[in-house]
C-alpha cells in the first residue's frame, strides 16, 4: 500500500472534520426549522358539516324511525322539559336526546310527529310561536324557517295546534288546523285528512294501530319521560291504539355511529385530552383539588363545549379510591396519585376520560406497581374487543389480569373466588353517545360502536374494616394486611374511549399519554414549558 506523506494525511483528515462538522450543522439547522411540537395538545378545530349532507342524515334517520314502526302507527316525541335548579332558576336547558337525534332542535316545546301511514303529511314539527316579550327575558326563539333548516322538517304547525290535533287523532277524525297557526308548510291546504290517514284509523278502527312514546309502558313513574307517561294515561282508552315503547329503536339506531357522530364524539375527546394535559401540567403548583378541576373548567369553556357529560371527579390521594368523588375539595400533595375522570360534551356527544397520574411527576415503587395491573388489563380489554364479541367478554379479559395481578402483590389469596372485588367492584365498560352511560344493554359489538374501557383498583383505607366479621374474612385479612398496609390509600383507573372497527377496536383518546413512561416524560416536558 502506497504511504501519504504526513501534509496530505492532515488535509484528508481536515476535510473530513470539516464535512462532518457541516453536516451535524445542517441536521441541526434542519430540526431548529421543525421545532418539537408542545407538550399540551390544543384542541383540533370543531368538524364543520354543509347543510345538505347533515339534514340527510337527519332525514335518514327519521325515514329508519318510519320504517321501524310502519303505516299503522304514529310517534310522538317531546322537548325534554325544564328542571328546576332553585325557586324560579332553571337547570341549563338540554334537549332530549332522541329528539334531537331526528332534528337537531335544543329548544322548548318542540313536538314532533312521525305518521308513515300518511304521504301527505308523514312528519309534522309544533313549535311554539315567536314572541318578542319572552325573547326580551329568555333569548331568541327558532322561527319557522330556522327550525326547518335545523331539522329539515318542513311542516311545522304551532305549538297550540297540538292538543287539538291529538284529540281529532283519538277519535279517527281528520284535522285541519286554523290557517293562522300553520307556520311553514308545502302543502296547499294542510291537514291530516282522512285518506292520508285511512291506514292508520282503519288500524284504529279494528284496535290494531300503535302510538309509540319513549320509555313507556313500563313500571313506576319514570325519571326522564314523566310527561309521556301523563300523555299516555290520558289518551283515550277506546281509541284503538296500543301503546308501545319506542326506545329499543333508538337503542337500535344510536349503537352504530355515523361518520358524522363520530367526527363530533372525536372532538369532545379531544377537548377532554387538552383538558386532562392541562390539569396534569397544572397540578404540582395546585395545593387544593378544586384548583385542578378548574383548569378542566376553563378548557371546556375555553374550547365551546356545551358542558360537561357528567360531573367532573378529581381526587387525590385516598380520594381516588371513591369511584364518583365530585367534590374537589382535598388537599393535594406531591408525594400522592391524582385521578381524575372528565369528560366534555359537545353537540350533545360526551367523551368519557380518566387518568391517574402522580402530582410530582414520578410513579413510586408501590404506585407503578398498582398502575401496570390497570394498564394490563385495560390492553387485554382492548384485545378481547372486535366484532361479534360482547362488553362481558372485555370484562372478563380485563378481570382475569386484575386477579393475576392482586395474586402477586398479596392482596388476594384465592383468584377464583370473589375476594378481588374488595378492591375492584365495578365494570370496565358502559357504552357511550349521546349519554355517558349510553343505551345497548348486551348488544354484541359491530363496527360504529363506542364504548369504554376502564379497569381499576382502589385500596381504600377503610376496606378491610368494612367487611363483614365472619370467619372467613378474618383470614383474609390476616392473610393481606401487610400488602394492604403497603398499598393503602392508592387509587387508579384507567379510562379510554373504544370504537369498534371491522378487524378489532381504535383508541380515540390516543392522543393523551397512558403508559407509565409516557405520562412522566409529558409531565416532565409541560412543566418545562411552564417555566
Amino acid at each position: 500500500m502506497k504511504r501519504l506523506r504526513p501534509s496530505k494525511l492532515f488535509a484528508i483528515v481536515t476535510a473530513l472534520a470539516i464535512a462532518t462538522l457541516t453536516t451535524q450543522l445542517l441536521a441541526g439547522t434542519a430540526s431548529a426549522s421543525k421545532p418539537e411540537p408542545p407538550a399540551i395538545r390544543v384542541t383540533p378545530p370543531a368538524p364543520v358539516f354543509d347543510d345538505a349532507t347533515r339534514l340527510a342524515e337527519l332525514a335518514g334517520r327519521r325515514q329508519r324511525v318510519a320504517q321501524a314502526i310502519g303505516p299503522k302507527s304514529i310517534l310522538v316525541l317531546f322537548s325534554a322539559e325544564p328542571r328546576l335548579y332553585t325557586n324560579d332558576v332553571d337547570y341549563q336547558f338540554r334537549q332530549e336526546n332522541n329528539l334531537f337525534y331526528l332534528t337537531h332542535l335544543n329548544q322548548q316545546r318542540q313536538i314532533l310527529v312521525l305518521m308513515p301511514g300518511n304521504a301527505a303529511t308523514p312528519e309534522i314539527l309544533f313549535v311554539p310561536r315567536r314572541n318578542a316579550r319572552a325573547e326580551t327575558w329568555t333569548g331568541h326563539m327558532y322561527s319557522p324557517q330556522e327550525a326547518a333548516q335545523l331539522s329539515g322538517v318542513k311542516e311545522i304547525w304551532e305549538a297550540s295546534e297540538f292538543g287539538p290535533f291529538v284529540n281529532a287523532l283519538s277519535k279517527r277524525e281528520a284535522y285541519h288546523p286554523k290557517p293562522e297557526n300553520v307556520l311553514l308548510s308545502a302543502n296547499p291546504s294542510p291537514s291530516t285528512n282522512g285518506e292520508g290517514m285511512a291506514p292508520l284509523f282503519s288500524a284504529a278502527q279494528n284496535k290494531e294501530a300503535s302510538l309509540y312514546l319513549l320509555n313507556f309502558p313500563r313500571e313506576g313513574e319514570s325519571r326522564e319521560y314523566r310527561q309521556e307517561q301523563r300523555f299516555a294515561t290520558a289518551w283515550p282508552k277506546d281509541a284503538g291504539f296500543n301503546i308501545q315503547n319506542a326506545s329499543p329503536i333508538f337503542t337500535q339506531m344510536r349503537l352504530r355511529k355515523s361518520p358524522m357522530e363520530l367526527a363530533v364524539m372525536q372532538h369532545a375527546i379531544d377537548i377532554s385530552t387538552e383538558a386532562h394535559q392541562r390539569a396534569q401540567a397544572f397540578a404540582s403548583q395546585a395545593k387544593w383539588e378544586y384548583e385542578v378541576d378548574a383548569q378542566v373548567l376553563y378548557t371546556f369553556k375555553l374550547r365551546n363545549a356545551d358542558n360537561w357529560g357528567y360531573p367532573n371527579i378529581v381526587g387525590c390521594g385516598k380520594n381516588a379510591t371513591t369511584l364518583h368523588y365530585q367534590e374537589s375539595q382535598g388537599r393535594v400533595y406531591p408525594g400522592l396519585l391524582m385521578l381524575m375522570d372528565v369528560g366534555a360534551e359537545y353537540q350533545h356527544y360526551t367523551a368519557d376520560v380518566t387518568r391517574t397520574f402522580p402530582v410530582n411527576g414520578k410513579f413510586t415503587k408501590e404506585q407503578a406497581e398498582i398502575y401496570q395491573i390497570v394498564y394490563d388489563a385495560q390492553e387485554a380489554a382492548a384485545r378481547a374487543t372486535k366484532p361479534g364479541a360482547n362488553l362481558s367478554q372485555v370484562h372478563n379479559a380485563a378481570t382475569e389480569v386484575i386477579k393475576d395481578g392482586l395474586l402477586k402483590l398479596g392482596l388476594i389469596t384465592d383468584r377464583n373466588s370473589e375476594q378481588y372485588r374488595v378492591w375492584f367492584m365495578h365494570g370496565t365498560s358502559h357504552w357511550l353517545g349521546m349519554n355517558v352511560h349510553d343505551v345497548g344493554g348486551g348488544a354484541t359489538l359491530e363496527p360504529g360502536m363506542v364504548f369504554t374501557n376502564e379497569p381499576g383498583i382502589y385500596i381504600r383505607p377503610d376496606a378491610l374494616d368494612n367487611l363483614p366479621k365472619t370467619p372467613e374474612n378474618e383470614k383474609f385479612i390476616a392473610a393481606v394486611k401487610a400488602a394492604f398496609e403497603k398499598y393503602k390509600g392508592i387509587g387508579v383507573r384507567i379510562e379510554d374511549d373504544m370504537l369498534v372497527t371491522e378487524t378489532g377496536t381504535k383508541w380515540m383518546t390516543a392522543a393523551l399519554a397512558r403508559s407509565i413512561p409516557d405520562i412522566e416524560a409529558f409531565m416532565a416536558k409541560a412543566r418545562r414549558e411552564m417555566k
